[in-house]
């Protein structure tokens, strides 16, 4: 995959489509991967590897390079922390369709004790695993879209709240966000958009942010749930917003292809070998009030990797947003301790497998975070146990 050309743009919202009819696919060696799949001796090569602390690297512009961050970032004297993460690599797998898995998400939304179960995206299919102890995967469900030329890029779960059964939004190439109910095992049209506030990258380098509190989204939400389209001929009428409630171009100067809340911090990363921990406006500025006219930003820290510049390479958090994981393009994952007192001093883990060297799309952690998964560019899956 070249650096910008053959990247996938961010997916949009343009409707919703047909069903896609549920297919159980093959693997690369069974319908269920097993820790045997691994030998014994590639499995001891599976190591993890602690690094150095952070860098400094001043390539990006900062307003207050030393300013305090997450709680105690900044507060009394700053101590490095070796990295108490360590991870054994217990089993891969490969989907038969050969191609790059650029999505995973853990199902956040179970109860406790419910099986752990993650999906995938790539290609035009969806697939849905259920880890297993002992390291076993176990294959559950796969979709497939009826058009072939479609490239499903991203995942997320949520659940109805009148059934609580789980729903896995998915989208892609064509613009279109399919809602899978795993349940029913059908394609639906009802989903439900949670929080207050999006912030928003793309290929301009900027970063913005959107509310979705204002009274005037707070009344066009509810109206779609009123719209009856059997009632009447006139279409709904959409919310246009064209003008973010901030913007910024100043943290990063390539493609931003991954953004995430830190709290009411934010981190994001670009194909500049580091991910950016910012926030908008000075450091004692409240984010809610952060006005569209503001210029100013804060960097409070950055954690630094390598082989890493091509687009669409994501990070993930662990639920309680203690954990940091990213692949690069060499089938390397780097997990950071965010629990820290100083962002410059963060030291990782380093986790590495002889046979995973594929690039490294997107990870995700269970939410007891005791697994981590990721998957790569030639359709493979590896799961990492966290060792206690």
């Amino acid at each position: 995959m070249s650096e910008r050309g053959e990247a996938p743009a961010a997916a949009a919202a343009a409707g919703v489509g047909g069903e896609m009819p549920a297919k159980k696919q093959k693997l690369s060696s069974d319908e269920n991967s097993n820790p045997g799949d691994l030998s014994g001796d590639e499995n001891d090569d599976a190591v993890s590897i602690e690094s150095g602390t952070n860098t400094e690297r001043p390539d990006t512009p900062t307003n207050t390079p030393n300013a305090p961050g997450r709680k105690s970032w900044g507060k009394g004297k700053w101590k490095s922390k070796k990295c108490k993460y360590s991870f054994k690599c217990v089993n891969s797998l490969k989907e038969d369709h050969g191609q790059p898995l650029f999505g995973v998400q853990f199902n956040w939304h179970s109860k406790e004790g419910d099986p752990l179960v993650f999906a995938t995206v790539g290609s035009n299919r969806v697939t849905l695993y259920e880890c297993h102890s002992q390291g076993e995967i176990r294959l559950l469900q796969s979709y497939v879209d009826a058009d072939a030329d479609e490239n499903f890029y991203t995942c997320a779960w949520t659940y109805d709240s009148n059934t609580s059964h789980p729903l896995l939004a998915v989208a892609g190439s064509r613009g279109i966000i399919r809602i899978i109910n795993p349940i029913t095992m059908q394609c639906i049209k009802d989903y439900d958009l949670l929080g207050e506030k999006i912030m928003s990258c793309g290929m301009d380098h900027s970063l913005k942010l959107w509310r979705i509190n204002s009274k005037r989204m707070i009344n066009a939400i509810k109206e779609s749930y009123e719209y009856n389209p059997n009632k009447t001929n006139r279409p709904f009428i959409s919310q246009k917003i064209h003008f973010p409630d901030f913007s910024t171009r100043d943290i990063h100067r390539n493609y931003v292809d991954c953004v995430r809340w830190l709290g009411d911090l934010i981190l994001s990363k670009s194909c500049e070998n580091a991910i950016v921990c910012w926030k908008p406006g000075k450091m004692e500025d409240d984010i809610d009030k952060i006005k569209p006219s503001e210029s100013n930003v804060t960097i409070l820290g950055r954690f630094d990797y390598s082989q890493c510049d091509i687009w669409y390479m994501r990070f993930s958090m662990d639920f309680w947003q203690k954990m940091l994981a990213l692949g690069n393009q060499v089938g390397k994952l780097y997990v950071w301790d965010l629990e820290i007192e100083d962002p410059h001093k963060a030291k990782c883990t380093t986790l590495t497998h002889p046979k995973c060297v594929a690039a490294i799309r997107q990870t995700s952690f269970s939410r007891d975070s005791s697994i981590l998964i990721a998957v790569c560019d030639d359709a493979s899956i590896w799961r990492w146990d966290r060792l206690r």
